[in-house]
């Protein structure tokens, strides 16, 4: 197998915006270093005529048929608002005005 990449622990620290001392950094290096091996090992496997799967099983989604049903009734939304206006919910405003 390769040499696993060099890896920038303080790098990787300020894009995941962690502090960390210097014992935990030597720890997550060797940590992250291993995590890389195994990725690599990954690359080495003979994929070649393996169909891509999202699930180990033969399983389809059950549908329910598609039938039209009646409109939902405006009224019916607004009945538990505690305000409203032409047809639509009021809320308080949070955005102040630039």
């Amino acid at each position: 197998m390769a040499d696993h990449p060099s890896i920038d622990i303080d790098k990787l620290a300020d894009l995941s915006r962690i502090q960390l001392t210097e014992q935990e950094k030597a720890v997550l290096t060797g940590q992250v270093s291993e995590i890389l091996g195994f990725f690599q090992k990954l690359q080495a496997v003979d994929v070649e005529g393996i169909r891509p799967m999202a699930h180990p099983f033969e399983a389809e989604a059950p549908l329910r048929t598609d039938v039209p049903v009646s409109d939902w009734q405006t009224s019916k939304s607004l009945m538990n608002a505690p305000a409203s206006r032409d047809d639509q919910i009021v809320v308080p405003k949070v955005v102040e005005d630039a």
